[in-house]
């Protein structure tokens, strides 16, 4: 999540790992069917029909023109060769209010060759709720070659509420070390009030530490800012590379501004037209996927903790693994022990990146046969962006607040959740549990949701590249077929394989196709699969 390539992109990721229960990026809509998606990724059932997303004038009203025309004053920052900037926008686009002004963190490189330079290129990692400031300038090297670095300048904008642009803020350390130590799987009446306590204690913190600002951090609300970091960088289009939760904010984007589309790219994507239920379930699913993947792989070798028998039997270990945590968490190295639901997000983590199976064999091992607790720990703080002091990035505040902004919960309360629990636990045996009970965490919110399932066809835009992974765990191959489909100009880039995004230094096949998209305006033809 905060190493460089693939896994700089930022977790996306929903409901599962207790992190928040509106989802993926933070979209869910409501009422599919109850099956979870096939085991290749692929939706069993047709997206239900969602409203469209309108687009906005291409006037820019008279009361936003100060923003769009303010000069940004740059500096240098810590990172070599990036400038750091702050950007004014309004807090509410509608009631436009000086008074409430957000400043927002931008950073950018400059093209190394300025007389061939196309223009800016956004990028961000997803979440929601990730520092695209920090991406930037951790990764930018990494994903982009020579090439595109030479015609482009790489700028990355920290969404309001999240890194350094006025960041949403929840609890102390000690009160989220609390709060990811929840048992997220109840096994009785006891342990689901306890649950549901949490999620209320942590939405109340959200609310006496942020106020206001909880109203205003939607996605379509950061897709405005976008267009207005745009024009003030003096580009006609936008050009963007979005990840998991980016891609919805890219395609968010070109629903409201077609006309200003320039170079989008949008990998590992989301399908806006999903409710939460759907959403969080097919996510399920996505991750019950790629532990399979995990699972075959391991059983292959010689030293599997799971067993060397079958994938079938490596699941049903895991299981009994996490079962004998839950009734007696193991001992890490330090004073927290490794709980049911940190050994959960450990595993889940890891499954985000075929780079990281490796460590995760280890981890099993260490708990599973030597009752070691603290490498599974390690996983799961890297996802919860937990520091050995004991804080915790912003994103874990941002993730669930733009989440359960964007759309409402899909379940109400526990008694919902169990209604829906054997759906999930078909889509998901591993994993199903999990996120069918984190989706409280949004019954809990103390805002009510802005938006909503959305289709966006973006019509008049130019070509936009959607990239989908056939074993994508945190956002289904479905997702990227269905954004693809809906967009007017979409064009959809396949990658077969393992992992959470494809662009970027995963396949040459994949980097190669974006990269002419971006340098030259080349499309990939229909069906391509790397």
């Amino acid at each position: 999540m905060r190493t460089t390539g693939r896994l700089a992109v930022s977790l996306l990721t929903a409901t599962t790992l207790f992190a928040a229960g509106c989802s993926s990026g933070n979209d869910r809509p409501e009422d599919r069917a109850p099956d979870a998606g096939a085991s290749d990724g692929s939706s069993t059932t047709e997206p239900p029909d969602a409203p469209p997303l309108e687009p906005l004038s291409e006037e820019i009203p008279d009361e936003l023109l100060p923003y769009y025309e303010q000069q940004l004053n740059w500096r240098g920052c810590q990172a070599a060769e990036f400038q750091c900037a702050s950007l004014t926008v309004p807090l509410d686009y509608e009631n436009p209010d000086p008074a409430k002004d957000l400043q927002l963190t931008v950073t950018r490189s400059r093209a190394t060759d300025q007389g061939q330079r196309i223009g800016s290129l956004l990028m961000n990692p997803g979440g929601p709720g990730a520092s695209a400031v920090d991406f930037a300038q951790s990764s930018a090297e990494y994903i982009y070659p020579d090439e595109v670095r030479a015609r482009y300048d790489v700028v990355g904008l920290d969404a309001r509420g999240t890194g350094q642009s006025e960041p949403v803020s929840c609890l102390e350390g000690p009160e989220m070390d609390d709060y990811t130590l929840t048992d997220r799987t109840p096994d009785d009446s006891g342990e689901v009030d306890e649950l549901v306590a949490a999620h209320q204690e942590f939405a109340q913190g959200c609310l006496e530490r942020s106020g206001e600002l909880l109203e205003h951090i939607s996605t379509v609300e950061s897709a405005r800012d976008m267009d207005v970091l745009r024009q003030v960088l003096g580009d006609e289009r936008l050009h963007y590379v979005g990840f998991s939760y980016g891609t919805k904010l890219g395609a968010v984007y070109a629903g409201l501004f077609p006309q200003r589309v320039g170079h989008l790219v949008l990998d590992a994507a989301m399908d806006p037209r999903l409710d939460t239920l759907s959403t969080d379930r097919e996510q399920a699913g996505g991750f019950e996927t790629a532990f399979r993947s995990f699972a075959e792989d391991c059983v292959s070798g010689s030293d599997c903790p799971l067993g060397r028998e079958s994938a079938d039997d490596a699941s049903a270990r895991l299981l009994d693994f996490f079962a004998a945590v839950d009734a007696e968490p193991l001992p890490s190295g330090e004073e927290r022990r490794l709980t049911e639901s940190l050994a959960t997000t450990g595993v889940a983590y890891a499954l985000y990146s075929e780079d990281l199976w490796p460590t995760l064999r280890r981890a099993l091992a260490a708990a599973i046969e030597d009752g070691d607790g603290g490498p599974l720990l390690t996983l799961a703080d890297t996802y919860n962006g937990r520091t050995p002091g004991g804080s915790y990035a912003t994103d874990m505040f941002a993730f669930p607040a733009i989440s359960c902004l964007d759309s409402p919960a899909g379940n109400a309360d526990a008694d919902a959740v169990r209604e829906q629990l054997p759906s999930y636990e078909e889509a998901s045996p591993t994993f199903g549990a999990d996120f069918a009970w984190a989706t409280l965490v949004c019954a809990a919110w103390q805002v009510e949701p802005s938006g909503g399932p959305v289709s966006i066809a973006a019509e008049g835009a130019d070509p936009i590249l959607v990239v989908g992974t056939t074993r994508d765990p945190a956002t289904p191959y479905a997702w990227s077929e269905g954004l693809a489909d809906q967009l007017s100009s979409g064009v959809l880039l396949t990658y077969d394989g393992d992992g959470h995004t494809a662009y970027g230094g995963v396949s040459a096949c994949v980097d190669s196709a974006v990269n002419d998209y971006l340098l030259a305006n080349t499309v990939p033809e229909e069906g391509t699969t790397c």
